[in-house]
């Protein structure tokens, strides 16, 4: 089996505490449509360049009955910022129109096989897996973007079309491993396309 979660498999269940107190599982967005889960964190620089994009991408696609849901699964001893009360901050600071849930074992990063912040998987309403990688093609610096991977995907999808470009790497930093150099990855974790 691939690491990362493949096209066509179902999304996978959770319990996760959320930034707002609640804990949320996967059933709880059965009321949506379709489903983007993103994994993020902090600290990156990629998602702090990227997430006004991706907040652009989040609010133009709630009409269309797309909920976003952002997970934190990074260790907070490689990274202090990545830490629960640096996630409230964050929040409380840029009022982002998702759920920010903390993973803090990290299961869920295995499961979904999350390869870096950020990194985005699109469900649909079916809650099989349309569309993984990376949102935008430079979301370090977003005035160089000229790709927006997210934005026609989720196009195609509310419009009932295929997806033409199933997969792309996402581009950032790796997911921080508890008790791993904060650069390494899973031997099996390999590039998407």
């Amino acid at each position: 089996m691939a690491f990362t979660l493949d096209i066509g498999e179902k999304a996978i269940d959770f319990k996760l505490k959320a930034t707002d107190g609640n804990v949320y599982q996967l059933s709880d967005f059965d009321n949506h449509k379709y489903l983007v889960i993103f994994f993020t964190c902090n600290h990156c620089p990629y998602v702090i360049g990227s997430d006004e994009v991706t907040r652009e991408t989040a609010n133009k696609f709630e009409s269309k009955d797309v909920k976003f849901v952002a997970i934190n699964s990074n260790s907070p001893n490689t990274y202090e910022d990545d830490d629960f009360d640096h996630m409230v901050q964050r929040m409380k600071e840029h009022q982002f129109p998702w759920l920010y849930l903390h993973d803090e074992t990290q299961d869920i990063a295995l499961k979904y096989g999350a390869l870096r912040t950020p990194h985005f998987y699109v469900f649909n309403e079916n809650r099989a897996l349309v569309y993984t990688g990376r949102a935008i093609d430079s979301p370090r610096d977003t005035a160089k973007m000229t790709e927006n991977d997210l934005d026609r995907a989720l196009t195609e999808l509310t419009s009932g079309k295929e997806i033409s470009v199933k997969k792309t790497n996402p581009i950032g930093c790796n997911v921080k491993w508890e008790g791993k150099d904060k650069h390494w990855m899973p031997a099996e974790a390999c590039d998407l396309v």
